[in-house]
């Protein structure tokens, strides 16, 4: 089961760059409609993004499983995507009550309509298939007449022979694929509210794991069909009236519920201790308000209560079902907040019946929180022992201080994100500097093993773990070797990094592939291998053929090279 999760936790990475398109997707979808602004080509443009989400996976996934998060990466994703989807429409069969006028026109119409059903699907398993290729290829040495193929630019055609593989398997199978959505779409609607009760729960319970977003896809995306339109988000931008069932539940957790807890954990605290966290409790209650980013709140109290968090996890399921009895269809292209239900509201199904239905969950949520904070003498901020607060510091120090509390540059294997948590790979998790890490604002730290850490820090994942990445390749008087530096082989020697990444600069090569201590660079100047001359850490520059060979006293971190 760990290996499982460790397999998934990418993927479930990986999705959010693509669902973070939606957003805007669906705000000019609406913004074009009739009932707002009635701008016709700024519908459109939001449509275009809904038509071609399986674009978007096959170069979103791909890329967010690239080591490097490479754009030949996205490339290939994109190669692999297009020979899978136009490769299996030749193979669909035709139905035999196609009318006969204009039999061609109509054939490719409904062949383009038939693999758009799977055009979700195509898209993941392709940016599956481009990471993986990418991963395994991009330092592919060729020989000498084939050279201009080899490295990062081998992947994308390997991709496009994965991509015949997959057209015959979706064009072949595409029977066997629909045959399996519908029995899916039929299983959904005959589980009724037990089957939303069961999602609901789930997706709580799995977030400690990241793999909620795997659950999402599989409601949002490829369930139902309205027009060509397939999943249950796709579907409500559609017109459908039935879609929005896997979505309205979220609503009253996410705009009343969870600021609720938030004014219960506010009023918990000691009076005199209250003004010190008003602010963090209040850009908690209003960014799930506002927004419908939860997960900074859930972190709050995931680990001081997991009663609390199993009681969450089973009133985000039970509001499934009441909104669902209550005929109550909602939508949203981020997440379940103040926002997204004002933009939607003129798609949705009743509405106004949030209202009642959300006062009731604010109620619920401030009962069961108070109470259980007292009861049981929960820790939550502004009760817990008195400590540091929370650092101000500017940008650049901030994403230095994340290092030094990750336990040095030379702790950090890879730094990645997702929506609101920091995915990172360390040496030694118990290096990590947990109180720090509070002091800079994170809302929690999951230890998940095998050196799988992930930290909780809001909306701003993304940009800080940029921040992160830079600032451990450029900050000295961290633990550890120089945090600047490529290690040598005696740790307390360094390659200074900045002269050499000022010598790439100047040499300007179109590609680079790295092979242990030695760094490959293609498509330079001749002159370009004075660059290196008497560079600190260069052992030795030589061409071989049309590329120059730089002999580094010390294995070579691509990342670390910018």
């Amino acid at each position: 089961m760990r290996a499982l999760i460790d397999r998934l936790q990418p993927l479930g990475r990986a999705l959010m760059l693509p669902i973070a398109v939606l957003p805007v997707a669906a705000l000019l979808l609406r913004l074009g409609q009739p009932d707002l602004l009635s701008i016709p080509f700024v519908a459109a443009a939001g449509q275009a993004i809904f038509d071609n989400l399986g674009l978007l996976f096959a170069a979103g996934v791909a890329v967010g499983l690239a080591r490097e998060n490479h754009g030949a990466a996205a490339l290939a994703g994109l190669v692999c995507y297009l020979v899978t989807t136009e490769g299996a429409k030749p193979l669909l069969h035709a139905p035999a009550d196609l009318p006969a006028a204009a039999a061609d026109l109509q054939l490719a119409a409904w062949r383009a309509k038939e693999i758009a059903k799977a055009s979700v699907p195509a898209g993941i398993v392709s940016g599956l298939v481009a990471g993986a290729l990418y991963n395994r290829y991009a330092d592919i040495r060729l020989p000498a007449y084939l050279g201009f193929f080899g490295g990062r630019r081998f992947v994308p055609i390997a991709a496009g022979l994965a991509g015949i593989a997959l057209a015959l398997a979706f064009g072949g199978g595409f029977p066997l694929f629909e045959a399996g959505v519908d029995a899916l779409s039929r299983w959904v609607v005959a589980a009724g509210p037990l089957g939303l009760f069961a999602y609901g729960v789930l997706n709580r319970l799995l977030l400690v794991t990241g793999l909620h977003h795997i659950l999402n896809n599989m409601a949002w995306f490829p369930v139902g069909d309205f027009h060509g339109a397939t999943g249950d988000l796709k579907r409500f931008f559609a017109g459908d009236p039935g879609a929005g069932g896997f979505m309205a539940g979220f609503f009253p957790v996410m705009m009343f519920g969870l600021p609720a807890a938030c004014l219960a954990m506010y009023r918990a605290a000691p009076p005199a201790r209250r003004a010190g966290v008003a602010g963090l409790y209040l850009s908690l209650g209003l960014t799930s308000l506002l927004t419908g980013v939860n997960e900074p709140i859930e972190f709050t109290f995931l680990f001081l209560a997991p009663a609390l968090f199993v009681a969450h996890a089973v009133l985000t399921g039970l509001a499934m079902v009441v909104m669902d009895l209550l005929g109550v269809k909602l939508g949203f292209g981020f997440s379940a907040g103040l926002l997204d239900y004002l933009l939607d509201y003129g798609l949705a199904t009743r509405p106004l019946l949030l209202l009642p239905v959300g006062a009731v969950y604010a109620g619920l949520y401030y009962g069961l929180f108070s109470w259980g904070i007292r009861r049981f003498d929960l820790k939550t901020p502004g009760r817990e022992a008195v400590a540091g607060a929370v650092e101000a510091v500017l940008p650049g120090d901030r994403a230095v201080a994340f290092v030094a509390a990750l336990g040095g540059a030379d702790n950090l294997t890879s730094v990645h994100a997702c929506t609101t948590r920091l995915r990172l790979l360390v040496g030694d998790s118990a290096r990590l500097d947990r109180d720090g890490l509070a002091r800079l604002g994170a809302r929690g730290v999951l230890d998940l093993g095998g050196g799988s850490v992930q930290v909780v820090v809001g909306p701003e994942a993304d940009q800080l773990a940029t921040s992160i990445r830079r600032a451990a390749g450029s900050t000295a008087g961290l633990s550890g070797a120089r945090a600047g530096s490529v290690r040598r082989e005696d740790p307390a020697e360094t390659v200074p990094l900045s002269a050499l990444r000022q010598a790439l600069r100047d040499a300007g090569p179109t590609d680079r592939f790295v092979r242990g201590k030695r760094l490959i660079l293609e498509g330079c100047d001749v002159s370009a291998g004075t660059c290196f001359t008497d560079l600190a850490g260069v052992r030795a520059a030589a061409w071989v053929g049309s590329s120059l060979h730089l002999l580094i006293e010390a294995d070579v971190d691509p990342d670390l090279l910018g």
